[in-house]
C-alpha cells in the first residue's frame, strides 16, 4: 500500500484502512485491552508500512506521563565536562533511557556553598513536578540532612540516589545504587601497606558530601589498622585544586602531617593528574619518592606521565543500574537497593614500592 501522501499518519487514517473503530486502533497502539490479538497484529503491521509512530505528548496525556526522568547537578559546568566519572554515568543512564524511548532533563545549577544550601536545586524539583515535566529523578552529590529526599517524597516523585551509602534504607519512593566506600578504602590502603609505605596523604573531594565522608573514615580507620599515619586535605575536585593541596601536604602545611608522605590517595583523576604536575614542579619523582594512587579511573590515568594507578569502577554501569532502578519504581515496584560492584585496582606505574623502607619495627 504504501505510506500515505501529503502528511502524517493518523489513528483515522489507519482505522479507515482497517475498516474498524478509532478506538480499536487506539486499544491496539496502546497495549490495552479490548481488541483480539488478531486485531491488534493487523493494526500493529499497518502502522508500520505506513510509517505512524506514536505523538509523544499524545501519549504522555493518555498515561498521565511525560516521558521523561530528570537529573539536577549543583556542579560548575566546566567541571562536568571535564570529568569523565559524569560523562560515563550519564552515557548509561542515556543508554537505558533510550532503550525505552523516555527522554531525559538536564538541569546545572550553582554549586553549594555549604550542605544546607540546596534552595536553587529545590525551585527546579518543585517546578518539574507541578509542570509534570518529569516522571522522577536520579540524585547526585549526597549531603547530611539532605532536603531533597523529603521534598520529593513530599511532591510524590520516585527518585533513585546514584552512589549512596550501602547503609541507606529504601524510603516510600526512593531507592539507591549504594557504593561500599569502606571496602574501596581498604583496596587503597592495603596496596600502599603492602608496598611498604607508612605514612601517606588523602586529597579528598568536598568532604562535606557523604561518601567522601564515608572515603576519609574508611581509609583512616583502615590506616589505623595498620599502623599508617594519613594527613587529610579537601579539594574541589579540579586538577588545579588538586595540585594546590598536594603543594600544601608535601610542604607539611596541613595540621595532622606526622611525617613525609610516601604516597597520596587522590579522591578522582583530575586531581591526580594534577597532583603528578605539582609533584613534578617540587621535583618528587613518581613513584621513586612518592606513590599516586587515584580513587577514580579514567583515559586520563593511562594516558598520565607515569599512568596513574587507579580503582577500576564501572561508571557506565552505575548509571545504567540507576535509570533501571528509576524506571522500576516509575512502573509501581517496590523500592529497593542495588548493590555496585567493589573497585579493582589498576596497576600502574605510579604506584611503587617505599624507597624509604617502612618505619622502624614493622
Amino acid at each position: 500500500m504504501g505510506a500515505l501522501p501529503g502528511g502524517k499518519v493518523t489513528i483515522t487514517d489507519l482505522a479507515q484502512r482497517l475498516g474498524i473503530s478509532k478506538a480499536s486502533v487506539s486499544y491496539a497502539l496502546n497495549g490495552q485491552a479490548g481488541v483480539s490479538e488478531t486485531t491488534r497484529a493487523r493494526v500493529l503491521a499497518m502502522a508500520a508500512e505506513l510509517g505512524w509512530y506514536p505523538s509523544s505528548s499524545a501519549r504522555a496525556l493518555s498515561h498521565s506521563r511525560s516521558e521523561a526522568v530528570g537529573i539536577v547537578l549543583s556542579r560548575d559546568p566546566a567541571q562536568i565536562g571535564s570529568e569523565p566519572f559524569y560523562m560515563h554515568v550519564l552515557a548509561g543512564i542515556e543508554t537505558v533511557l533510550g532503550a525505552h524511548e523516555m527522554s531525559l532533563m538536564l538541569r546545572l545549577v550553582e554549586p553549594r556553598r555549604e550542605p544546607g544550601d540546596g534552595a536553587r536545586d529545590l525551585a527546579v524539583y518543585e517546578r518539574w513536578a507541578g509542570e509534570r515535566r518529569v516522571d522522577g529523578v536520579i540524585l547526585f552529590d549526597h549531603f547530611r540532612a539532605d532536603p531533597r529526599p523529603p521534598l520529593l517524597e513530599r511532591l510524590g516523585l520516585p527518585y533513585v540516589r546514584l552512589g549512596a551509602g550501602d547503609d541507606v534504607a529504601p524510603t516510600a519512593r526512593g531507592a539507591s545504587v549504594t557504593v561500599a566506600q569502606a571496602v574501596d578504602a581498604a583496596t587503597l590502603v592495603e596496596a600502599l601497606h603492602a608496598r611498604g609505605h607508612r605514612h601517606i596523604a588523602h586529597i579528598c573531594g568536598p568532604v562535606a558530601l557523604l561518601h567522601e565522608e564515608a572515603r576519609v573514615a574508611g581509609v583512616a580507620a583502615h590506616a589505623q589498622r595498620l599502623g599508617m599515619s594519613v594527613v587529610v586535605s579537601a579539594a574541589d575536585y579540579s586538577a588545579d585544586d588538586g595540585g594546590t593541596a598536594t603543594i600544601a601536604v608535601m610542604a607539611g602545611l596541613v595540621p595532622g602531617t606526622q611525617g613525609f608522605p610516601t604516597a597520596i590517595i587522590y579522591g578522582n583523576d583530575l586531581m591526580a593528574v594534577g597532583g603528578l604536575r605539582a609533584l613534578g614542579m617540587l621535583r618528587l619523582a613518581v613513584p621513586g619518592q612518592v606513590s599516586v594512587v587515584s580513587w577514580d579511573d579514567s583515559i586520563l590515568c593511562r594516558l598520565s606521565s607515569p599512568p596513574v594507578a587507579a580503582l577500576g569502577r564501572n561508571p557506565l554501569e552505575l548509571g545504567s543500574r540507576s535509570a533501571q532502578l528509576l524506571l522500576e519504581l516509575m512502573a509501581g515496584h517496590e523500592p529497593r537497593n542495588a548493590a555496585s560492584a567493589p573497585g579493582v585496582l589498576q596497576l600502574r606505574d605510579s604506584l611503587g614500592n617505599n624507597a624509604y623502607g617502612p618505619a622502624a619495627g614493622d
